[in-house]
């Protein structure tokens, strides 16, 4: 976008969106205080808007930016629909970092995470990322048609005998045949949180963006069950390509409500009777690309708007069969969902499970503070449990539910194998 544009959106009195950056060591999980973020215009990267500092949690505050009218990700639309920004980020200790191309969405709160590599002395290197265009606007080849239900023939021998969550898939940042293409190692629900932010616009309903989701976990678990790419000799789960699988982006930043649906319904795929497998619930955009039986992204807000839930819009493009369903699993997690919400006046072993996570995690992130061992659920935890939510972008209630549950043991894991690399 040219920066005269840019400039005339901003002094339109157009809309407005927030942007929140979160900046933390590479290796580390650890969050790095007093980083200094210069945020400008992408397209106009000489007239610096706002210099932001992070605090002991790594986060910047929510800063109000310009951006195109909410009209424009309503309907298909010549125009685009979210403003473009650039940040440049610097940290005593570490390397600079710049990303453009961060999208900021009308009445939705963007995250921008920034992992920053420590100097290694006698080394110089400034890294920069550039956000490709949302798939909805750029131009992104249509999807290959696939059979739904992979043969087991067809695939070669099913390891699993059951839909397992993974803790990581492994993206290959390209089509499958290139080999020059880099491999990415990314936290499933950071995976999925990615793909739902590059392929639909936060700002449409709640139960298309639900649908959407679901549409996306089904395709990825039925990748990572059927060992799709593995079985034709690659060396990893999913590409990023538009015309295979989905659209993941190096860098990119997410948007909180997304981020939120994600982790309430992260280990939900979709199926049919009798079928084993996640089904490979592919899709198009319904505008410029056709696809008779797939759920078109543009056709399911439009249900969206007309009070269709999820599971309502999914049955309209893929047939009164399709149901959700749960896995029986979840890798990487030292202990399961108990099933019940953990709150003020709650005791027993799970509350003794969350007060060890939350220490653990106080450890790189002080601003939790730190609780008695003890099994009861009182005041102090249900602080410590709120500054955790409010640390990592969740609705603070105070309450361990089900994705606090999961949330805290996926950070939990994170800080702790850190600590054992370094002893």
């Amino acid at each position: 976008m040219a920066a005269g544009r840019l400039r005339a959106m901003q002094n339109e009195g157009v809309d407005r969106g927030k942007l929140q950056v979160v900046v933390t060591g590479r290796r580390g999980s650890r969050p790095i205080e007093n980083a200094r973020i210069q945020l400008y215009y992408t397209g106009d990267p000489t007239s610096q808007i706002e210099e932001l500092e992070t605090n002991d949690s790594g986060q910047t505050e929510q800063i109000e930016l310009a951006t195109p009218p909410l009209e424009y990700s309503m309907q298909p639309n010549q125009r685009q629909p979210y403003a473009e920004y650039t940040i440049q980020v610097t940290a005593r200790g570490y390397y600079p970092l710049n990303i453009s191309g961060i999208d900021v969405l009308p009445n939705e709160i963007s995250i921008q995470e920034v992992e920053l590599e420590e100097i290694v002395e006698g080394e110089e290197e400034e890294e920069n990322i550039v956000i490709p265009a949302h798939t909805l606007y750029g131009d992104y080849p249509p999807k290959i048609a696939e059979a739904e239900v992979k043969p087991v023939a067809e695939t070669g021998e099913i390891v699993l005998n059951r839909v397992v969550i993974p803790e990581y898939v492994i993206v290959h940042d390209g089509v499958p045949t290139d080999s020059t293409a880099k491999n990415y190692y990314v936290r499933y629900r950071d995976y999925i949180k990615n793909v739902a932010s590059s392929e639909i616009y936060a700002t449409w309903p709640d139960a298309t963006l639900r649908a959407n989701i679901l549409a996306i976990m089904s395709f990825t678990l039925n990748r990572v069950y059927t060992e799709w790419y593995r079985n034709k000799g690659y060396d990893f789960t999913i590409t990023s390509s538009t015309a295979y699988d989905h659209k993941w982006m190096f860098g990119r930043n997410i948007f909180t409500n997304i981020s939120q649906i994600v982790d309430e319904m992260f280990i939900n795929y979709l199926s049919r009777p009798n079928v084993r497998q996640p089904i490979l619930t592919q899709y198009c955009d319904g505008e410029r690309v056709t696809c008779p039986n797939w759920m078109t992204q543009w056709g399911s807000k439009y249900l969206g708007d007309q009070g269709y839930s999820a599971i309502d819009i999914l049955r309209y493009y893929y047939g009164s069969n399709m149901f959700i369903n749960t896995a029986t699993q979840v890798s990487g997690v030292p202990a399961s969902w108990p099933g019940i919400n953990l709150q003020v006046g709650a005791r027993g072993n799970n509350v003794r499970v969350i007060q060890q996570q939350l220490n653990a995690i106080s450890q790189n992130y002080p601003a939790i503070p730190k609780v008695a061992v003890d099994g009861i659920f009182g005041e102090g935890t249900k602080a410590a449990v709120q500054k955790f939510q409010s640390v990592f972008n969740m609705p603070v209630s105070g309450i361990v539910d089900y994705p606090t549950w999961y949330k805290l043991s996926a950070i939990y894991v994170a800080v702790t194998r850190i600590g054992e690399l370094y002893q």
